[in-house]
């Protein structure tokens, strides 16, 4: 998990300062020979939608961005912030940060990354002409970044300033302790102005993108692969290991095996439900799998007819057995989730519904009753959107089925890419969809960003303006518990109006070859750069 600034009123704030020598690359242990060959082929899952770092939403595009472009900071293998492009930071006063860059930041055309990269990256990431899905998500945080996202102010107006060609100051709107996390996401990294004003939307393909993090793109073949290379300019690649790293868009966990058992991938990006117990037994050696600050969970479309009746979508959610679906159905030590909030987050308390603990029979009876009261009746039907994937669609089988024998329901399923799925999600041209999320850094702030009134990652459309206040009201907080406490109990009225159904805290069983160095189960975020790993050689 990252490491954050304490939340408590700071007496010096000039102790926030983090030194770049924290921020080499892959560590090799004393002892161990690398292989001649540093090369890696990796599944990520999906398809990318993008791989412009301003618009990239999906774990998928985030992982290729995070390799292509660097931030400010960044996240090592551990999960733990550590320096980017930026050598050290402070914070100077509640609402102002200043980040000093390393002078040795290359373009890889060879241009110097300076502070004002950041601000065009910046201010083109919020631009509402750039259609960004996390725009408002991260631009709340900055100074004028929630007007800049609705419209009513210009780019230019948002809190971030070139001090000088080294310096960048960020102001924010309340205190953000966790600024220093935050600023690890791409979509707030410096973007190269000349390429995008020269190619336009073309600027992400290969032979165009000028980028700046420790990797080049070489290929994008949609549907086939994305191979990226070793950037000769990157300013620590005398420590980068790996030449060339080659991504699989497979979205069948048993094709993703497949390939991993011919020796044509090294990385299944994850196990198909109910595989892990055999596949631990099988490749002990190779097995990976620990808890993540994520949260599998289905959304209602809270405005379409079928689920704009609070009642319907708690009865819903009250009849999955959480127990059954962890244990049977995907059977790889996810842990049942009963709210918003998950295991290991900070800023909020982590509650359950209070029917949680009740046997299921009575969880069935009170739901039957709320159906009744709204006038639902066994044998309605309604629909269920999920990406192709072996895994969501067992969970999405499961839980028609319990809808159907506890409730008298029919749900029919339908299947599609993910970026159809994204699409889908974000027009709200659904009316129960399979979601995720990961953090994007560990505050209660990331996960209230799926249920927020004005969040662009809010795919339910639902909205509570009371809770809505007291969100604000908390994150103007300087003192810890007085947030967490706001912050919590902001979370409950929202999760009383019952906008998604929370099933499991993930966790990624995959299997990873043993030769692949630098891999950490610590990494509660699954935020892993190519230039951490290494092949041993084998």
């Amino acid at each position: 998990m990252n490491k954050k600034t304490p939340r408590s009123r700071l007496v010096a704030f000039s102790a926030g300062v983090l030194l770049a020598s924290m921020a080499t690359a892959a560590v090799i242990p004393p002892g161990v020979q690398l292989h001649p060959t540093q090369t890696l082929i990796r599944n990520n899952g999906s398809e990318t939608e993008t791989l412009d770092p301003a618009v990239a939403e999906s774990v998928g595009a985030n992982n290729l961005t995070r390799d292509l472009f660097e931030a400010l900071t960044a996240n090592d293998s551990a999960g733990k912030v550590v320096p980017g492009v930026a050598q050290s930071w402070r914070q100077v006063d509640p609402l102002t940060w200043v980040f000093t860059l390393r002078q040795n930041a290359k373009w890889s055309n060879g241009d110097t990354v300076t502070a004002q990269d950041f601000v065009y990256g910046i201010r083109r990431f919020v631009d509402p002409k750039t259609a960004s899905n996390y725009a408002a998500t991260f631009g709340v945080f900055l100074a004028n970044g929630a007007e800049i996202t609705k419209g009513k102010k210009p780019p230019a107006e948002i809190g971030v300033k070139a001090v000088d060609k080294f310096t960048l100051e960020i102001k924010t709107a309340f205190p953000v302790s966790f600024l220093p996390s935050l600023v690890s996401n791409n979509n707030l990294g410096p973007v190269h102005q000349a390429t995008v004003e020269k190619h336009g939307r073309e600027w992400t393909k290969p032979g165009k993108m000028v980028s700046n993090g420790a990797y080049v793109l070489k290929e994008w073949l949609v549907n086939s692969r994305v191979v990226i290379e070793k950037s000769p300019t990157y300013w620590d690649a005398q420590n980068v290991q790996l030449t060339q790293v080659t991504y699989l868009p497979v979205e069948d966990g048993h094709a993703d095996v497949k390939l991993y058992e011919s020796g044509q991938n090294e990385w299944v990006y994850q196990l198909p439900p109910g595989t892990f117990d055999k596949f631990n037994k099988q490749y002990p050696r190779e097995i990976r799998n620990a808890p993540m600050l994520g949260l599998r969970y289905y959304s209602f479309q809270t405005q379409s007819p079928a689920f704009k009746d609070l009642r319907v979508r708690k009865a819903l959610t009250m009849v999955i057995d959480r127990d059954i679906l962890a244990q049977r159905i995907t059977a790889d030590g996810q842990a049942p989730a009963y709210g918003l909030m998950i295991k290991g987050v900070e800023g909020a308390d982590v509650a359950a519904y209070d029917w949680a603990g009740l046997p299921m029979a009575q969880r069935v009876a009170q739901a039957k009753e709320l159906l009744a009261q709204a006038g639902v009746k066994p044998g309605t039907k309604f629909m269920f959107s999920y990406n192709t994937s072996e895994y969501h669609k067992k969970m999405a089988i499961f839980a028609a089925s319990e809808w159907k024998t506890k409730l008298g329901l029919n749900v029919e399923l339908e299947a599609m890419e993910f970026k159809v799925l994204l699409k889908k999600r974000h027009d709200g041209s659904f009316q129960m969809a399979r979601n995720g999320w990961v953090a994007d850094y560990n505050d209660a702030t990331t996960f209230l960003a799926l249920v927020r009134c004005d969040s662009d990652q809010n795919n339910n459309f639902n909205c509570n303006r009371k809770a809505e206040d007291i969100i604000k009201e908390g994150m103007q907080q300087t003192d810890a518990a007085k947030r967490k406490a706001l912050l919590s109990q902001a979370t409950q009225m929202i999760m009383q109006d019952y906008p998604i159904i929370p099933l499991l805290q993930y966790s990624l069983p995959r299997l990873v070859k043993s030769y692949v160095g630098g891999y950490s189960l610590e990494n509660a975020q699954d935020r892993f750069r190519s230039k951490d790993l290494y092949i041993i050689k084998h």
